[in-house]
């Protein structure tokens, strides 16, 4: 057996539609997959369902709010971030500057930008921007 490819990643939620509203607000074309209840869990499947080159249909985040907020605990020392690659970083920089959303930005030697920022349940997210000659990008 061989890996095929990253899917999702599966988050749970304080607020699951606070969740969502903050992704779309970085990710404007990405929309509810599939949703629903499964004992007192709302679950919600979120991303893209264009086909490569415009969308990325092969992944998805996987939201998950429990029946009770005491359920709730960070994913602190579990999961240290999301990355996502971006194609325009001083977009991403001013769309967040213009809702007020706190991030911080880190260079290396092969990105153009690395943005760092808290989704409303704290899980840290890097948007990256590759330099266009970067192989692996």
């Amino acid at each position: 057996m061989q890996f095929h490819r990253f899917e999702h990643v599966n988050q749970i939620c304080q607020d699951l539609e606070g969740t969502r509203q903050f992704y779309q607000t970085l990710f404007p074309n990405w929309k509810v997959r599939a949703e629903g209840e499964e004992d007192g869990w709302h679950w919600m499947h979120f991303g893209d369902r264009e086909a490569y080159p415009k969308g990325n249909r092969q992944f998805y985040l996987a939201l998950n709010q429990p029946p009770d907020p005491s359920q709730f605990t960070k994913s602190t020392g579990h999961l240290d971030h999301i990355g996502f690659v971006i194609d325009d970083s001083e977009a991403m920089t001013g769309l967040l500057d213009a809702k007020g959303i706190k991030y911080y930005t880190y260079k290396s030697p092969e990105t153009k930008c690395r943005i760092y920022v808290s989704d409303p349940d704290g899980t840290e997210l890097e948007l990256v921007e590759y330099k266009d000659d970067y192989a692996l990008k």
